[in-house]
């Protein structure tokens, strides 16, 4: 028997913490878009179908970008199709108003745009200021609204840059005022090279709330990179947020921030969260099952701890 099997992890919640957390999942599209080698399209349909069957109700499926920018993006128009039947939200990310028009043209009702909270990495993702990003993407925005159409805004190095490093806290909080007056409905506070600790977090998401940002259109989207997610994670649930991203089997990296490495491993988050009885919907076993068919068609074992503990794994 494994860890789940007898009951494992024992329930204890704390106090102040949500009954519930939505996990916004970002392994078929963040997890992958790293990857140097070319999944084809089927594994990656039935990645996302295994995930939906795990309990998810949210799975970012593609992001309709330039396929020069993220080749193993390229095949958006071939992958939505195959996985819209699903009966979960499938996110996709929209760069531009072509990006925008091709998402549309598919069906799609949930869209998401990539700003920066530095210059550096503007430039370096887009190849325009902050400034210049925020005006391409409010048409988008406006668009995507007219048609009834939800819109995250990811905003990334909130808490550190390659090139910059510290971010000034005001300055996130700027960025994100021009997000949400430009009618976004959510945005992801991303620590894209996982640099964060949990009293900036708690720190940024008191200034947020000090400038009337509704912690409500908030998620956090933190990476691994020095062992902090799960206590970031935690940071942020004490200050009452509710929508964490993560990526099944700890996929993920960002191909513009060479030291980002990866995603919050969707496993391990589930684990913290049900020790604390706080419930996600989630099947801990069938999404580790997920994560170990895609290990193999990847040809490595997961970096997910929970995965590899819950599946025998070598370490």
């Amino acid at each position: 028997m494994n860890a789940t099997e007898l009951g494992l992890p024992m329930a204890v919640p704390a106090q102040g913490l949500p009954a519930r957390v939505r996990i916004h999942e970002v392994g078929a599209r963040d997890g992958l878009q790293n990857e140097k080698v070319t999944v084809p399209t089927a594994v990656k349909a039935e990645f996302i179908r295994r995930l939906a069957g795990t309990g998810l109700t949210t799975i970012e499926a593609t992001s309709f970008v330039h396929p020069r920018w993220v080749p193993q993006l390229a095949d958006a128009e071939d992958l939505y199709p195959a996985v819209a039947d699903l009966p979960v939200s499938l996110p996709v990310l929209v760069p531009n108003e072509r990006g925008l028009e091709r998402a549309l043209a598919l069906g799609a009702r949930r869209v998401a745009v990539f700003a920066s909270a530095t210059e550096s990495f503007a430039k370096a993702n887009l190849n325009r200021t902050v400034d210049e990003a925020l005006a391409m993407f409010e048409p988008v925005v406006r668009r995507a609204k007219a048609e009834g159409v939800h819109v995250r805004g990811y905003l990334s190095m909130c808490f550190g840059d390659p090139w910059e490093g510290a971010v000034p806290i005001s300055r996130v909080v700027e960025v994100c005022g021009a997000l949400l007056a430009m009618g976004c409905d959510e945005l992801s506070l991303g620590d894209t090279i996982g640099v964060a600790t949990p009293g900036h977090v708690t720190a940024l998401l008191t200034a947020l709330t000090e400038a009337d940002v509704p912690v409500s259109a908030l998620g956090v989207h933190f990476h691994d990179t020095y062992g902090q997610a799960l206590s970031n994670t935690l940071a942020a649930l004490q200050r009452g947020v509710t929508t964490v991203d993560a990526s099944a089997g700890g996929l993920g990296g960002c191909p513009y921030a060479k030291s980002a490495t990866g995603n919050l491993a969707t496993e391990d988050l589930v684990w913290m969260l049900r020790g604390l009885g706080i419930d996600t919907g989630v099947d801990l076993d069938r999404l580790v099952a997920t994560s170990v068919w895609m290990a193999a068609h990847l040809g490595r074992p997961s970096p997910s701890r929970t995965v590899r503990a819950l599946s025998h794994q070598e370490q």
